[in-house]
């Protein structure tokens, strides 16, 4: 039986793109859960925002986090909805201006 390809949305695709150019940050979550590992993370190192957290909770399972001024967001929600964050706004002009040039 064939498989149906998946549709890729283009604003998710932009939101991808940019979040490619933010610092990321990789750690284990142990025995907590993912998002709170990723908010003693960065409390424990002092990580600036905008950054984008990979925690790995599992050899198969990666979550990835947002981290803004506004908080701890999830990173596919970022992605759709980057117009939303005003420390994404610079980074996709930027990007906008070198591919331009």
């Amino acid at each position: 039986m064939a498989r149906r390809r998946k549709r890729k949305s283009k604003r998710r695709q932009e939101g991808r793109k940019i979040l490619e150019h933010i610092p990321q940050f990789s750690l284990e979550s142990g025995d907590e859960k993912p998002v709170t590992a990723a908010r003693k993370y960065i409390q424990a190192f002092k990580i600036l925002p905008p950054a984008l957290l990979l925690v790995r909770r599992n050899e198969h399972t990666t979550d990835r986090y947002f981290w803004a001024e506004k908080g701890l967001f999830g990173a596919q929600y970022v992605e759709e909805n980057h117009f939303l964050f005003p420390s994404l706004r610079c980074s996709s002009e930027e990007l906008e201006v070198a591919h331009s040039s």
